[in-house]
């Protein structure tokens, strides 16, 4: 009886103290919502309200930062969505869990004990412990502060793989952040002020913190209803340019695929379904960060609205909308589908990303982050091509402006077309720029001797959009066969020639694609190669002091001959790519597409005569009038990754940049891989080239007797050391297969037997590099050039979805 009676007594004792919990905290605020929650400020502390019936029942938990570190290299932006998962929160004893079922392998049927059998043969996902605090009028009580404060986001674990330094959290220096922490029907919404204490040893990271040892973000944190069964998921098509998720189901019939896929895409319904155009049950909103300056603001917006063309193409009225996002509401709130502009201390990539249901890949909010500094770097590209902008007055800025707002209203509508769940077409910039989702190289020409900017950038959404938009967005008319219906949208789309091709075969190192790259324009990648540079070499001949205001250092002249110099070198990675080359679709059986095929040998011939001129002593050479405008660098201003580099101190090294001009060319035709494919092109095609005739050529062409003035013959050394340099690297590279080794070695024997035979002190320097790679090639290490300035993005992370 002694033993009951402490007993009785513990547990009334526990259930008193549970029961008292919250009325000892004297400065309660509550909000109710999809999670009601309470906030003391005195012990800044966080409880949530879990009720009885909401145990087990699953929810979307997603995290983010709302403030950032400005630092494109280190990739932690003001806005930047994190992981987003599937949860719910499970009792076990006097524990509340936050667990995340295992989405990967599913059981789609309606067999209870064949749902069982798959989540008990995969893992799951505890993500937090609570302790109950309270149970109150049924509900559970929970402090949820320590999960609030963790670094959801990874931050510490970014700045580590950056080698930006060792970070940890300080709990002296971390708070809640209750400014935008509110509960709302179907969404709650936290925020910490969190900070990071660290040895710093990076650059980046000193360059934009007051005190790179102390380092404080905002991280957001939202509980998020899940989306009714009301959506139906639409298969993913290889062909369809959208973007997917993926699961595998066992309950699949074994003759069936196990992997299904599914696109993402927004909720889009008619209200009158019947109708041939209907206005929107709920359109598609999205909102511009008010914070955004015009024109800029003018500018993204209508960008964006380009996109409601193609909804209106499919039966849609005022279907996609944009706004600028109301002065009290939250861009993180993922009520809000938000574009938002995004300061970083250097240009880098705009993204566009999305918060997703991962039972169905319906999209519940889209994310865009556009990069302010790019509209920059396309205004100076314009202020480098255009003939002398300042020679009359210093305000003729209007000219420059108006193209750099042209790239930016491309820019809003392609990084808004990921959110809407498409992915890039490379491949459009070859059929009369038919995407936004392509990245856009300015189309300029010629006109009187000076360039023409008229053309610049393509206005409105194009034909591959309207495509994409259809297969995603479509209503299935009642009756028809859903998949034979989109089928059909694939399938008129490419009778009339409209191609689509993504990322990892647009590449210019692995990719081989010959109608799918970035940056280019054309049909033809080698001919827009020769035209590119033709109105390079007309804009270089043009370039004067009067490219710049009066009042500024020569050395800001300097940095806006950057981008007309390297203004190849997108042209020429798409031209690269057509030797050992190939065409093809990502066709399926039945499809009538191409499935692949070789670039014909004449085509690859003329590719390798237009890449062989960007390795020409007069391309790449600087005219002396041009070089007496550059002195050493004002002080004040540094040189920066946007800048020339130099080899020659404080002075402009003209030889530097031919050098890595040069670099840039070599390092693209003489990749391991392209020589690979070259090597098995000829085996299966000899009538084509191979490595052998691509090498003889580019020897013929580098190691020309010229009679050429001392500065084109420095160039023309410069020139030839590079390649000496990545004809070894290529032997010695564990890509290059025996075959591509031998090749290279029998080049690299002819090279030596005349280089012997030249007898020229550069001849004697060139033999040294070979002879003790072949000694010693364990020692080999490529000798780089002055490092090439930052070119991609011209204006756009790879603006990829993340």
């Amino acid at each position: 009886m002694k033993y009951i009676v402490q007993i009785y007594l513990l547990c009334f004792g526990t259930f008193l103290c549970n029961a008292q919990f919250l009325e000892k905290k004297e400065d309660l605020k509550k909000q109710d919502g999809f999670f009601s929650f309470y906030y003391s400020e005195s012990d800044d502390e966080l409880y949530l309200e879990v009720p009885a019936e909401r145990v087990d029942e699953e929810f979307l938990y997603v995290h983010s930062l709302r403030t950032g570190l400005g630092s494109n290299d280190i990739g932690l932006d003001r806005g930047q969505l994190g992981d987003q998962a599937v949860v719910k929160f499970i009792k076990s004893g006097n524990k509340l869990l936050l667990l995340q079922p295992n989405l990967k392998f599913r059981a789609d049927t309606d067999n209870p004990l064949e749902k069982k059998s798959i989540t008990e043969a995969f893992a799951k996902s505890v993500l937090f412990g609570f302790e109950i605090k309270e149970i109150k009028d049924g509900n559970h009580i929970i402090d949820l502060t320590p999960f609030l404060l963790l670094d959801a986001h990874n931050v510490a674990e970014r700045l580590k793989s950056r080698n930006e330094g060792t970070y940890k959290l300080d709990k002296s220096r971390n708070t809640l952040w209750m400014e935008r922490t509110k509960s709302f029907p179907k969404n709650t919404e936290f925020e910490a002020l969190l900070t990071f204490v660290g040895e710093p040893k990076g650059r980046n990271i000193r360059s934009v913190a007051p005190d790179a040892a102390s380092l404080s973000v905002i991280q957001h944190h939202s509980f998020v209803e899940l989306p009714d069964n009301k959506y139906r998921p639409r298969g993913f098509d290889t062909r369809s340019g959208s973007f997917s998720i993926d699961y595998q189901d066992y309950s699949t019939p074994i003759w069936e695929p196990l992997t299904k896929r599914f696109i993402t895409r927004h909720r889009l319904e008619k209200k009158n379904p019947m109708a041939v155009t209907s206005e929107a049950k709920e359109p598609i909103i999205y909102y511009l960060d008010p914070g955004t300056p015009e024109p800029v603001r003018s500018a993204l917006l209508e960008g964006a609205r380009w996109w409601n063309e193609a909804y209106e193409a499919i039966g849609y009225i005022n279907a996609f909308q944009v706004k600028l996002l109301p002065a009290d509401a939250d861009p993180m709130d993922v009520r809000y589908n938000v574009i938002q502009w995004v300061h970083r201390s250097t240009r880098g990539w705009s993204y566009g990303g999305s918060v997703i249901d991962p039972r169905t890949g319906e999209i519940i909010k889209g994310h865009v982050s556009l990069g302010s500094l790019r509209i920059r770097q396309d205004f100076m590209i314009a202020q480098a091509l255009m003939n002398k902008p300042f020679a009359e007055r210093d305000d003729n800025y209007q000219p420059m402006l108006e193209m750099a707002l042209a790239r930016i209203r491309q820019l809003s509508a392609h990084e808004v077309g990921h959110t809407l769940g498409f992915a890039h077409n490379f491949a459009a910039s070859t059929n009369a720029r038919a995407s936004v989702m392509d990245y856009p190289h300015p189309t300029l020409t010629l006109k009187n001797n000076e360039v023409d900017f008229s053309n610049a950038y393509a206005t409105g959404i194009g034909d591959w959009d309207k495509v994409t938009v259809a297969y995603s967005y479509s209503d299935i008319p009642e009756g028809t066969n859903e998949t034979s219906y989109l089928n059909g949208i694939l399938t008129a789309a490419s009778e009339r020639g409209l191609r689509y091709i993504s990322d990892p075969d647009a590449r210019a190192s692995g990719g081989a694609h010959t109608k799918a790259h970035l940056w280019d324009n054309g049909a033809n990648a080698a001919e827009e190669l020769k035209d590119v540079l033709k109105l390079r070499e007309v804009a270089m001949a043009n370039f004067s002091e009067d490219n710049i205001r009066t009042g500024e250092p020569y050395t800001v002249l300097e940095d806006v001959f950057v981008p007309l110099y390297f203004y190849h070198r997108f042209q020429t990675e798409a031209t690269v790519k057509l030797i050992g080359g190939l065409d093809y679709n990502y066709a399926v059986k039945g499809d009538g597409q191409i499935i692949q095929q070789t670039l014909p040998k004449k085509q690859q011939e003329e590719a390798l005569k237009a890449i062989l001129l960007t390795l020409e002593p007069t391309t790449l050479a600087i005219s002396e009038t041009t070089l007496a405008l550059f002195p050493p660098r004002a002080y004040g201003y540094n040189r920066s990754r946007e800048s020339f580099k130099s080899d020659t101190g404080v002075t402009f090294d003209a030889l530097g940049a031919a050098a890595t001009a040069s670099d840039m060319t070599l390092g693209l035709l003489l990749h391991p891989q392209r020589a690979n494919r070259l090597v098995q092109q000829k085996a299966l095609a000899p009538k084509n080239i191979g490595l052998s005739e691509v090498l003889s050529e580019l020897k013929s062409s580098v190691f020309a007797s010229e009679n050429e003035n001392e500065y084109y013959r420095e160039i023309r050394q410069t020139i030839q050391f590079e390649m000496v340099q990545h004809l070894i690297n290529l032997v010695a590279s564990p890509q290059s297969i025996p075959q591509t080794k031998a090749i290279v070695n029998k080049i690299l024997d002819s090279l030596v037997k005349e280089l012997n035979e030249n007898k020229s002190v550069f001849a004697e320097q060139l033999l040294r590099e070979i002879k003790m790679y072949r000694e010693k090639p364990e020692n080999f290490k490529i000798q780089n050039p002055p490092e090439i300035p930052d070119g991609s993005p011209i204006g756009s992370f790879e603006c990829f979805r993340n």
